[in-house]
């Protein structure tokens, strides 16, 4: 089984506790490969990594994702993401020949559940498969081409990435992302869904969940994306049970002081069985949760508000995301 990740130095702690909890459930798996492609990671953290590959008797390669306009060359704007996300487009340049299938995670999951069913799911004719986004806006979704489709969330991705090379996939991503003048809202997220529609296959929310499913009910999904949204009521429900991937979407991470997400102790507890143990809480979000914990709880009988009320967030919290990594930068 091949498992990708992207990632900086800062997020490396983040990205080890996803790799453990990746290796302690699914420990009858025979072998298990990681490949991590890296911007700037210290040699510090790549011991780290080495360390946790040696605890488990696995395999943590990291490649150098070096020099981003060697890949795009043409001017890009990812508008508050760290351009590390772009790695992902460009995947089939920098991983190793042989790789012909690979399960893509971000570093902000975690795995609950073995993945081995969800690694040898049957791809048809599909590039990729991935969990769809019902909270995308339609005016996003109707932008890339696809008022009529599924829009997916590239957290988590299994691809084809013999049928990627074989049919020069990256490149018609990259093509579109420079044809939308290097900027998009979400920059690999939208470039993927706008270039591939058609081509991409659909898994169960339970191999991306996140706080989305506990903010709104299925109705209300079904409702805002209509027979886009193929996910049956069974299935939802199966995905509310058992979730196995939880990704940390959004502000409220576990590695935050004060959050409240539900699955925070999952977290905190594969990232104790790593080098990272002692990596500290980030400070400073106390009064954001407390605020974001009476919003919840104000808006659980109106989702429809909800949604028009952070829909109507989301630009100017860019904004201030943009700003604050431009900073970091300085």
């Amino acid at each position: 089984m091949n498992i990708l990740y992207t990632t900086n130095d800062i997020f490396c702690a983040k990205v080890g506790a996803s790799i453990c909890s990746i290796f302690e459930n699914n420990k009858e798996m025979g072998e298990i490969t990681v490949y991590i492609i890296g911007q700037a990671i210290s040699d510090a953290n790549k011991t780290h990594f080495q360390e946790l590959a040696d605890t488990y008797h696995r395999t943590i390669t990291i490649v150098d994702l070096g020099d981003l306009k060697t890949f795009f060359p043409f001017d890009f704007d990812t508008l508050g993401w760290n351009p590390v996300v772009l790695a992902r487009l460009v995947l089939d340049k920098l991983l190793p020949s042989d790789v012909d299938r690979i399960l893509y995670l971000d570093g902000d999951t975690v795995t609950l559940r073995p993945v081995s069913d969800l690694y040898h799911t049957a791809m048809s004719d599909k590039v990729l498969c991935g969990c769809i986004e019902a909270t995308v806006s339609q005016n996003r979704r109707e932008e890339l081409g696809m008022k009529h489709l599924p829009y997916i969330n590239s957290g988590m991705l299994l691809i084809n990435l013999k049928k990627w090379r074989e049919e020069h996939w990256g490149d018609t991503i990259i093509s579109y992302y420079q044809e939308h003048g290097g900027k998009l809202f979400a920059p690999d997220q939208d470039a993927i869904n706008g270039a591939l529609k058609e081509n991409i296959g659909y898994l169960p929310p339970k191999y991306n969940f996140y706080n989305i499913y506990w903010f709104y009910p299925y109705k209300f999904l079904k409702k805002r994306m209509g027979d886009a949204y193929y996910y049956s009521k069974e299935v939802f429900d199966e995905s509310l049970e058992h979730p196995t991937i939880i990704h940390y979407l959004g502000e409220e991470r576990p590695w935050r002081k004060g959050n409240h997400h539900k699955f925070r102790k999952d977290y905190q507890h594969y990232l104790q069985l790593t080098p990272w143990k002692d990596d500290p809480e980030e400070e400073g979000w106390q009064l954001y949760f407390f605020c974001w914990d009476i919003f919840n709880f104000l808006m659980k009988p109106f989702p429809t508000l909800r949604f028009r009320i952070i829909d109507g967030l989301i630009p100017a919290f860019m904004k201030w995301r943009k700003r604050q990594l431009q900073k970091s930068k300085k």
